[in-house]
């Protein structure tokens, strides 16, 4: 069993030994536990949508499931141990390929200037690696010949949340179908069945196909029209299972195949592919029945092949158990009795954004914007500095336990963080944008001068540290913190007066290319730096003077007209500037208290930002700006303007389509969903400091009725 498999299966059981110990929290005081069963069965996915796509996760593996319960019209299947690299460029060797992502020497000046000798190397690391579609899985008709759209009518489907069984009913020649489809609750694992009387006669059948690895393509993610470049070995092991091994490349992963009684499965022929527009000739099985009406198969995806794979009813069993583990432990919440009409579609959100975050952002590594919906965007790489919105609300909400292997990417990258931090010539460790598993940051102009991703990993330390005030805890983050803290401290410029400036740094927002002494980095960086002190504090070390020195001359926030402002050179923030992520009101919102944050300025300025900026345009915000404006708001005693925040009407800036995924972004958006739940966890359970009275993030107007259990509160 490898690692990764291991510590998946632990946290299921995790998800169930560490049951918190339930606080209901109302106007009107203690109540009895909130029925989770059916707050969640609300908000049951129904959508009627034949290309729509529902992702059917565990965490680590998601197969996107089209309105057949497969898909026939397109879908992807992803797991976040599964990458892949293109061959290097003719001429070009891996010495080629610097390790940090760039040739740059020296501190930095401003955005990158060279990533490689060779201008095909830097356009090689945009795109490697990059995650692989797994395989394709679609109903064909019993030869092998595609299935068209037109031909599929009255679709009737539905995703059960609490059990993670999709069902999708329609008819196909005037003949009814129904088609189940669930993923493995521990292993990754797809097992579907198919119940038909076109079974009969092999006149309906399951493809598996499988294309060549590539960052794009649509409907289906990969390159299907290079059959010679990978392969697709199919071995049969006994009368009702098999093992396809497929290589690509450097990547090599098996397929464990099996079906049930009088199954077929075997290779198509290649003519009978070609039907398809997306074709993969040699690359496709196809498995008929002599069944009268039932196909079932399961295909289980892994480095090497499984020991076994269950079939339908053992699958559904173990979905239905990782995901009634999951609803019945951390945190909940029930709107259900508020007389503002919104909170329905609030309680959506937030049910739907648990579903999507702990379907799909809860594996080995950290999520890529678009989950494991896409592979596309920015080559289905993770950028370090969004990682804090896809993982810190499992800490709120009592489930630490699903981000932990994520997090292991800090001390997987450490080695190259320290590389790139002294190939700049700082002390520390630098830690890169845009990257997969190896760490190597994406050449981009701006991978360098972004800064805030640098005081993340003392964030989640200092969450796990509120959940478990270890040694043990302690000596886990202690290197990451102080490397961390070393570069931060070492990053900023001392000026003739004494001050500490911060320059070259990119805002979030990208709004212009440099600027100096950013607010939120400022206040970001004085945050980390408090933090790194404390740390060495609980473990009886003396404070790092070098550390204080920057803390204490660090540039003051900059402020024009009593409002915190982008940067000390965009004084126009609220005149022509007022689009692009709002930065200003995270320094009193995802931020606590700190010396040198004015709580009244801070205010004024959420207020000011609320009024004035462009909520709506393409660049006014992504989806995650609408939970850390939510955020601000409550913490510095607006809670009226935190839940309008949340549901504030902005055309798909602050959309969540019918999967409740937030569409605030060029791509399905999982950030946005992981800061609302952050959101949400510190309206209800407070944050440090918090008035003193139930659910302080909502307005006490009679309006809202919250009640929540096991959630934990906000720093």
């Amino acid at each position: 069993m490898n690692l990764s498999l291991l510590k998946r299966q632990t946290a299921v059981m995790v998800l169930v030994s560490l049951l918190v110990s339930v606080q209901v929290m109302t106007a009107l005081g203690a109540e009895p536990p909130i029925d989770r069963q059916a707050v969640v069965a609300r908000h049951n996915i129904q959508w009627n949508d034949l290309r729509g796509q529902v992702p059917l996760g565990n965490g680590e593996f998601c197969f996107n499931a089209d309105g057949t319960g497969l898909q026939t019209t397109g879908g992807h299947t992803l797991s976040h141990w599964a990458w892949h690299s293109d061959p290097l460029p003719e001429g070009c060797t891996p010495e080629d390929v610097p390790p940090t992502g760039t040739l740059d020497r020296g501190r930095i000046t401003g955005q990158m200037r060279k990533a490689a000798d060779k201008p095909q190397v830097t356009e090689w690391m945009k795109r490697n690696p990059h995650p692989l579609n797994l395989a394709r899985l679609r109903l064909v008709r019993g030869d092998g010949a595609e299935i068209r759209e037109e031909e599929i009518r009255n679709l009737n489907r539905s995703y059960d949340l609490w059990t993670g069984l999709h069902i999708s009913k329609f008819e196909l020649d005037g003949e009814p179908v129904t088609v189940q489809t669930v993923v493995h609750g521990v292993n990754d694992i797809v097992s579907v069945r198919v119940d038909s009387a076109l079974v009969k006669d092999k006149k309906l059948a399951v493809a598996v196909d499988f294309p060549y690895p590539a960052p794009d393509g649509s409907p289906w993610a990969g390159n299907w029209q290079k059959p010679l470049a990978h392969s697709s070995v199919f071995k049969k092991s006994s009368a009702n299972n098999g093992i396809i091994e497929r290589t690509a490349d450097g990547a090599n992963y098996a397929v464990s195949v099996a079906w049930g009684e009088g199954g077929q499965f075997a290779k198509i022929e290649d003519a009978s592919v070609k039907q398809l527009a997306v074709a993969s000739p040699g690359h496709s099985f196809r498995l008929s029945s002599d069944s009268p009406d039932r196909l079932e198969l399961s295909c289980g995806f892994a480095p090497a092949p499984m020991a076994s794979v269950p079939l339908f009813a053992e699958a559904a069993k173990s979905s239905a158990g990782r995901w009634e583990k999951f609803w019945t432990s951390g945190g909940a919440v029930d709107l259900s009795g508020s007389k503002d009409p919104r909170w329905r579609e609030l309680e959506r959100r937030i049910v739907l954004s648990q579903y999507q975050m702990a379907a799909q952002s809860a594996g080995s590594w950290p999520p890529a914007e678009a989950g494991l919906t896409e592979v596309w965007p920015w080559s289905g790489q993770f950028h370090m500095e969004m990682i804090w919105w896809h993982l810190a609300h499992y800490a709120l909400w009592n489930r630490f336990e699903m981000a932990e292997e994520a997090l292991q990417c800090y001390p997987k990258f450490l080695p190259v963080a320290r590389q790139l931090a002294a190939q700049f010539g700082y002390k520390g460790a630098k830690w890169g944008k845009q990257v997969g598993p190896e760490g190597r940051t994406a050449p981009a102009e701006i991978s360098f001068v972004l800064h805030w991703q640098q005081p993340h990993p003392l964030f989640f330390a200092e969450l796990e540290y509120r959940l478990r005030p270890t040694k043990q805890t302690l000596e886990k983050w202690r290197e990451i913190v102080f490397e961390s803290a070393d570069y931060l401290a070492d990053f900023p410029t001392r000026d003739e007066k004494g001050v500490y400036y911060l320059e070259p740094v990119m805002l979030p927002s990208e709004q212009h290319p440099t600027v100096r002494n950013p607010v939120f980095d400022l206040a970001y960086f004085r945050w980390a730096l408090d933090t790194a002190q404390r740390w060495r504090e609980r473990l009886g070390m003396p404070r790092e003077p070098r550390w204080d020195e920057v803390r204490r001359n660090l540039a003051p926030l900059p402020v024009e007209d009593g409002l915190y402002i982008h940067a000390d050179d965009m004084r126009d923030t609220y005149t022509k500037r007022s689009w692009g992520h709002p930065d200003m009101i995270g320094i009193l919102g995802m931020l606590p208290p700190m010396e040198g944050v004015d709580a009244a300025t801070a205010r004024r300025t959420v207020n000011k930002v609320w009024e004035k900026w462009a909520w709506s345009s393409s660049w006014g915000s992504w989806g995650w700006d609408f939970p850390w404006m939510a955020m601000a708001a409550a913490r510095v005693g607006e809670p009226q303007i935190a839940v309008e925040a949340l549901l504030k009407e902005a055309g798909d800036r602050n959309g969540y389509d019918r999967r409740g995924i937030n569409t605030g972004g060029p791509c399905p958006y999982l950030p946005g969903n992981g800061g609302v739940l952050y959101a949400v966890a510190m309206m209800c359970a407070g944050w440090d400091g918090a008035p003193e009275r139930p659910a302080p993030g909502f307005p006490d107007n009679g309006n809202w009725t919250v009640r929540w259990e096991g959630l934990q509160k906000a720093p």
